[in-house]
């Protein structure tokens, strides 16, 4: 179990990461690079190592008290190997040239990122949620 307000803080970073990603898609390769590191944070962050995750716990969280709601693991790390197709995605679309893929990638990841960080809807434990439901007989999730 995780604090729910460890995956929205790193959802607020990867917003930002990705608009910066946005604002320099005139720059192809720029983009592309820091599309990947991000990919990398969301490759680490489905592991449970994200170093956002890891900024949140040590220097965050300290100075907010106990949470006071957790939640389960699985979800969250299921929703950065989403992110994390989006991203590599837009990586690759960003270095092969196809600036618009590239946005378009980005643009959905950000969507999703950004909803999770304003209104904590996290689209891809969503996902999760109801592929458990779906592939479960009997089991409510």
């Amino acid at each position: 179990m995780i604090d729910a307000r460890g995956p929205r803080f790193g959802a607020w970073i990867t917003t930002a990461v990705l608009v910066a990603v946005l604002v320099i898609s005139g720059s192809p390769t720029a983009a592309g690079t820091l599309l990947t590191v991000q990919a990398v944070v969301m490759a680490l962050g489905s592991r449970g190592k994200s170093p956002y995750q890891w900024v949140f716990k040590t220097l965050v969280r300290p100075r907010l008290g106990p949470p006071t709601e957790l939640e389960d693991e699985a979800p969250t790390r299921f929703a950065q190997v989403v992110g994390l197709v989006f991203t590599v995605g837009g990586a690759l679309s960003f270095f092969a040239g196809a600036t618009l893929a590239g946005q378009l990638l980005t643009g959905f990841a950000l969507v999703a990122a950004l909803l999770n960080a304003a209104v904590g809807l996290c689209l891809g434990c969503e996902i999760y949620l109801l592929f458990k439901r779906t592939t479960t007989k009997g089991a409510t999730v």
